[in-house]
């Protein structure tokens, strides 16, 4: 009993003096991510296609064949913000309210001629491919002709999606333009990089790096080595370079752009950064930024996370192994994805404000069955960080396959529209509609109970004057039913099933049985009062 009153007695002092029990308070946590490639996602207007485009470089499909009659493409095939516009009820429905599409700004006009040839199933290759996926910009502050249309411009489409409860994300580039060298001739925009007004301000002149001249004031703007293939190298450490980034940016924020991804981040200093990050900051606190830090060491992409280096959330490719190995494998084991997760002495500024995803546009999409991918959402949905979910993967497309060899092919609306009847589409529907609703799952730490074999157990807590909830979450990933029974850290209380509506009046244990591939999560809607779970809290709260 002495004991029992001791650990009362640290209870309620904990409780007079106790923090805000949350993960973080960055507004964007409350967002699910839909990340799509605006050319290959739906053709909502074919007046925008411009399918003559190119002359002898056409830029129109560019068809690579491999065996079996597989195909990829590495040229413009349709999409555009109308069929983006178009689908705003699909990402809703589906449970996302943001959408990241790749870059909107103006690229070359024709397949690049230089650099080593692509083919089927091939990488680091640029040879006869086209900027249909917006990285090689040449001018970074104008629309490129294949995305708008008559009335729908980019700030008209975010101002549409806007009214239907979407943000968007737009993805940005600081180290490279467009292909700038071994191009059998100078072709028009490629190297080239002009400004808001439409005036040229640099030109690689099809030069390689190191025979750019100090004397050429269009050489300005690059770096004298080069970096990603035939890719120009931007000069980052040029006031002028800096300014044009930044203020395009800042540009495309007033035209509704939500928050930003970066793209190769790893390939420009820490100190531009810093200088983006505060700039863009002054005029809009708390503007979400997250990146593209291609490396599976945690401690070498949570530099970008820390303030002195810009205070910019990553992509969690750390996690992205882990869940692939996990989820592709049905014999494998949930205690493999403990690691990554850093909930406590992680090396990130805020592990709460990771974006997490199993795949994208730049590697293999996830090569699991169906219930790989209806447990890999179930557990992306209900865990720490900001989930991201690539096109497609909601209806198992295109599943194996690398860029190309089919992972950017074109969706098209017949597709999207058919998928609303799979199974991972329906499963993905329910668990993102939960945490839609529940600032526990958005927000709230983790405190892990057991992560083991098929199953895994665990609450999400926030205790904040706006939110006072504490969610359980119950994954099986197996082929059979599993029970659970919960007395660790369970608060006593009314908790009810977000799923199934079901409610259990606790007072010790909480007893259920989760259906194969299934999730439940359990919700009490009160702060935070059992000992051994506000101890936990607490100490979570030191480590986010």
């Amino acid at each position: 009993m002495a004991c029992q009153s001791t650990s009362d007695g640290l209870a309620k002092r904990a409780l007079v003096d106790k923090p805000d029990l949350v993960g973080t308070s960055q507004p964007f946590a409350s967002e699910a991510i839909y990340f799509l490639m605006t050319d290959r996602f739906v053709d909502g207007d074919p007046n925008n296609n411009y399918e003559e485009q190119g002359g002898d470089y056409p830029t129109w499909e560019g068809k690579l064949e491999g065996p079996n009659g597989q195909v990829a493409y590495v040229g413009y095939m349709g999409g555009d913000f109308q069929g983006v516009l178009n689908n705003a009820d699909y990402f809703v429905d589906l449970g996302f309210s943001a959408v990241w599409m790749t870059p909107i700004v103006d690229n070359p006009d024709q397949a690049f001629a230089g650099g080593e040839p692509i083919e089927f199933g091939g990488m680091f290759k640029d040879g006869n491919k086209t900027g249909y996926h917006g990285y090689w910009a040449s001018n970074f502050y104008k629309e490129d002709e294949h995305l708008v249309s008559s009335g729908l411009d980019y700030a008209a489409l975010n101002h549409a999606l806007a009214e239907k409860g979407l943000k968007t994300i737009l993805d940005v580039v600081a180290n490279h333009g467009s292909p700038s060298f071994t191009m059998t001739i100078d072709q028009p925009k490629f190297g080239e990089l002009y400004d808001i007004e439409g005036n040229l301000v640099a030109d690689h002149q099809n030069l390689d790096p190191t025979k750019l001249s100090q004397d050429e004031p269009l050489h300005d703007f690059f770096h004298d080595y080069p970096d990603i293939l035939q890719l120009s190298n931007l000069d980052d450490t040029n006031p002028a370079v800096q300014d044009y980034l930044i203020n395009s940016y800042l540009h495309w924020i007033d035209k509704g752009a939500a928050a930003f991804r970066i793209d190769t981040i790893k390939h420009v200093p820490h100190r531009f950064w810093r200088i983006m990050a505060d700039r863009i900051r002054e005029k809009h606190p708390d503007f979400f930024i997250f990146s593209e830090s291609y490396d599976y060491n945690a401690n070498f992409i949570a530099q970008h996370t820390l303030p002195k280096n810009g205070g910019i959330s990553v992509l969690d490719f750390p996690g992205q192994a882990a869940m692939t190995k996990v989820f592709e494998n049905p014999e494998s084991d949930f205690a493999e994805l403990e690691g990554y997760l850093h909930l406590t002495h992680g090396p990130y500024h805020n592990v709460y404000e990771l974006t997490t995803f199993y795949d994208n546009h730049d590697m293999s999409r996830m090569n699991a069955d169906d219930m790989g991918f209806v447990n890999a959402h179930n557990w992306l949905f209900t865990t720490r960080g900001i989930p991201v979910v690539y096109q497609g993967s909601e209806f198992g497309y295109m599943r194996g396959t690398s860029e190309h060899m089919g992972n950017r092919n074109y969706i098209g609306q017949e597709r999207l529209d058919a998928g609303k009847q799979h199974v991972i589409y329906r499963e993905l529907k329910n668990i993102a509609n939960v945490r839609k609703t529940l600032p526990a799952l958005q927000r709230g730490l983790q405190i892990n109970l057991e992560l083991s074999g098929q199953t895994a157990s665990f609450y999400r807590v926030v205790d904040t004057a706006d939110n006072q909830q504490i969610a359980l979450v119950l994954l099986n990933k197996g082929d059979a039913p599993a029970d659970f029974e919960v007395s660790d850290m369970l608060q006593a209380g009314l908790w009810m099933e977000q799923l199934s509506g079901v409610k259990q009046n606790v007072t010790e244990v909480l007893k259920t049985q989760v259906k194969p591939h299934g999730v439940q999560v359990w919700v009490l809607n009160e702060g935070v009062t059992d000992p051994d779970l506000l101890r936990a809290s607490i100490d979570a709260v030191k480590y986010r």
